[in-house]
């Protein structure tokens, strides 16, 4: 549909910068210009165009919508001047989404682009229970009363809608969207209760020069690699292309040469300024999607008006002429027109119409602006690491039936509580036997996990002996692993995804640090993605190695707000921390780094060759360990404490023994096991007995865990204690026999131990 005629629009001059002013102007303007003797009327019950579905009645309501939307965008910058807005990116330009909110059912869960104002105005309204208009106002104020975020932040969101919250602007949220169209599929197959119905589709929107990052094409490639392999993936991929990224121009056909013509990912494309042609190929690209199961890319056609946000001024890389013509495509021009055309409304009506909608936005705004905000550290953090202590607790040590597990093992006698100790690979590879025995809804992917059994065959079996797909490989990305995780959770499902290496999570760390750690904070509680991400982590490996496969840094983890990270030492902590780790998941919803030391994988002896000091039985499984809890070795030492994790128990144990041999002093050992957060308590608390402490930290100098801990130390006991610690260089971890020069030894160990002790 070609943009309406110029005639009555304003010509500002050069020194006209406020551009919101100018817009909302030449909508009036172009009312007052309007010549009903262009208009054709029609019944509000009329279908409007030839092959198109849309009637009369349904477009008056988009048409609300898209103002709707178009007014908030006002008030956010009229607020924003006034200091009670703290958010101006909008949607003007984009409100032919608002077909979008129309078309998909509320139960299709969204992910969105953060110029999605009119789908929401669409699909709350259309829902019913909720104001969308004072919703929006509220996160514009950041008030606490926001229903989604609670004023944490401005993010479109609701769910009863199906509406998960996203902060991403660079395309972070296509892997969990992938993941959960993935995940809705697998749930329907495991025969799970699903939280939609099971024809429902994943909807997906993202700007044209988010296609390019590398994140999303790594979901249009996980999309179509499952595609391609006849396995479904409902998802509707939509591009709202205005062929800016900020201020860089997206290339001239760029969208649709790219997209146009992959086989596992079925293009459309439509004119999003035109809301009758889009509402035909919308419904035509659901329908497909629906019944298909198959992913499909919808390339709706828009323009930006008001610049990026607020701050944005366009003039600094657009050239007056070129702004102006973009305004006179505003898709409220063009949706207008069409209404007067078909004399669905006159200009009167509509200026009407248009100013009581302006009226009832800004009523809403300063409402808005006069509810309470968050007021303090604990308010806004509320929502951000919920944990019911007594039901993780109760929930750990449950168990699953014996005739499972007896079907499982093979017998009553093979049940693997009977079997002899065993290192730490064998024992983490029966536990999951176990939690897959509990948890019907768990799964477990990765590179390799399923017939190989993983790098280190800590998964061997679990394919075999559960089927329906619960144990399964994915492609070499761990982006869409993560991504598949988040989905996973969404859908019922108790996810286990799996990073080979401590290293190859850096490849995909956004996916945790912006994206599923942060839901249940953005959400305020409301939204979940559980999962327990096991990663082979640490350095020490014999005979392999280089930083990919060596790495010793998990500072990225650290610094992710409300992660869990755990990391046994030793198998029968490994299995009793897997249970609570899990059983934290499926209660509080929570995201665990479960980091296993890979070079404790199948050690087996502790201070002498066969001596099998470091193998261990398999706990029962009603016995778990406790969140937080850490591991004393002799408990009664007063001569030394020594705070260490994964690598350095056992070295630091048979630095222990050196010392006691050699000047018969005696070292308490505490193995944190829980590294994130730290039982600082505990800490503290055996650092005052003693009053000597050493930490064994096999991470880096610069952003190990022994900073935190001495933070916490020099915090809580000052210079009433003597400290120090041994730690890894600043360095990568190099090929071979090198690597000891870099990482922690006994012998650093036992060294700095004797000037402590000679305090």
């Amino acid at each position: 549909m070609s943009a309406p005629s110029e005639a009555g629009l304003k010509k500002p001059g050069a020194r006209a910068i406020n551009r919101a002013k100018i817009v909302d102007e030449n909508f009036e303007s172009f009312l007052a210009a309007w010549d009903p003797s262009q208009s054709s009327p029609v019944s509000q019950d009329d279908i409007l165009r030839r092959g198109c579905p849309l009637t009369g009645r349904e477009l008056l309501e988009i048409f609300e919508y898209q103002m709707l939307s178009r007014h908030l965008d006002y008030a956010a910058r009229e607020m924003r001047s006034r200091n009670e807005s703290f958010y101006t990116i909008g949607s003007s330009g984009h409100e032919g989404n608002a077909v979008l909110g129309c078309v998909t059912r509320p139960t299709d869960p969204a992910f969105l682009h953060y110029r999605s104002g009119a789908f929401m105005m669409a699909r709350l309204s259309r829902q019913g229970g909720s104001d969308p208009v004072f919703d929006t106002a509220l996160a514009l104020s950041a008030s606490r009363e926001d229903p989604i975020a609670g004023g944490r932040h401005k993010v479109w969101g609701n769910h009863a809608a199906w509406v998960l919250p996203q902060t991403s602007t660079i395309a972070s949220h296509l892997p969990k969207a992938v993941g959960t169209a993935i995940a809705l599929e697998q749930a329907r197959r495991l025969r799970r209760d699903l939280p939609v119905p099971a024809d429902s589709i994943i909807v997906c929107s993202f700007g044209d020069a988010s296609t390019n990052h590398s994140v999303a094409l790594g979901a249009f490639n996980a999309a179509e690699w499952t595609a391609y392999q006849r396995l479904p993936v409902p998802i509707l991929f939509v591009c709202e292309d205005n062929r800016l990224g900020i201020s860089v121009k997206t290339p001239a056909s760029w969208i649709e040469t790219s997209f146009g013509d992959r086989k596992s990912l079925r293009y459309m494309a439509c004119d999003g300024l035109d809301v009758v042609e889009t509402d035909r190929v919308v419904r035509e690209a659901v329908d497909f999607c629906r019944t298909h199961r198959a992913p499909v890319f919808l390339h709706m056609k828009l323009v930006r008006l008001l610049g990026h946000a607020g701050t944005d001024v366009e003039t600094e890389y657009r050239t007056l002429d070129e702004i102006e013509a973009t305004e006179t495509q505003d898709p409220l021009l063009n949706t207008a027109a069409t209404v007067l055309r078909y004399g669905l409304k006159t200009a009167d009506e509509v200026r009407d119409w248009y100013e009581s909608l302006r009226d009832r936005v800004m009523k809403a705004a300063a409402k808005a602006a006069k509810r309470p905000q968050l007021k303090n550290a604990d308010d806004v953090m509320k929502p951000l690491a919920p944990l019911h202590s007594e039901r993780v607790n109760k929930e750990a040590v449950r168990k699953a039936p014996k005739t499972h597990r007896v079907a499982v093992f093979g017998g009553a006698a093979r049940l693997p509580e009977k079997a002899p100790p065993r290192h730490m690979a064998i024992l983490i590879n029966r536990a999951l036997h176990d939690l897959m025995i509990k948890y019907p809804e768990m799964t477990v992917f990765g590179e390799d996990v399923a017939q190989k059994g993983g790098v280190y065959t800590v998964t061997t079996g679990l394919a075999t002996t559960f089927k329906g797909n619960r144990v399964f490989n994915t492609l070499l990305d761990e982006t869409t692993i993560l991504g598949m995780a988040q989905g996973a959770g969404y859908m019922g499902l108790l996810p286990v995804p799996e990073i080979q290496y401590l290293a190859y999570f850096h490849n995909a760390c956004d996916q945790i640090r912006g994206e599923a750690a942060s839901l249940q904070f953005f959400s305020n509680g409301q939204f979940a993605n559980p999962m327990v991400m096991r990663i082979a982590s640490f350095g020490y490996q014999k005979g392999f190695g280089g930083h990919f496969h060596n790495d010793n840094s998990f500072t990225a983890l650290r610094d992710v707000p409300g992660l869990v990270i755990a990391a046994p030492a030793r198998g029968d902590d490994a299995a009793m921390m897997l249970r609570t780790a899990m059983a934290m998941a499926k209660v509080d919803g929570r995201v665990i780094a479960f980091l296993e030391p890979i070079a404790l994988y199948m050690t087996k002896d502790l201070y002498e060759s066969k001596d099998g000091e470091w193998s261990f039985e398999y706990p029962a499984p009603e016995r778990a360990i406790p969140f937080g809890e850490p591991r004393i070795y002799e408990p009664e030492a007063q001569d030394l404490l020594i705070i260490t994790f994964g690598n350095g128990v056992p070295m630091s144990l048979r630095a222990s023994r050196r010392i006691r041999h050699e000047r018969n002093a005696r070292t308490r050992i505490m193995d944190l096991r829980w590294l994130k957060p730290l039982n600082r308590e505990a800490i503290v608390g055996h650092a005052r007995a003693i009053g000597r402490v050493l930490v064994v930290d096999e991470g880096r100098r610069t952003g190990g865990l022994s900073e935190e801990l001495f933070t916490l130390l020099d915090e809580s006991l000052g210079n009433s204690i003597t400290k120090s610690r041994v730690v890894g260089h600043d360095s990568y971890i190099p090929l071979g026999p090198a690597a000891n020069f870099v990482l922690p030894s006994e012998d650093d160990i036992l060294a700095s131990a004797h000037e402590l002790l000679d305090t």
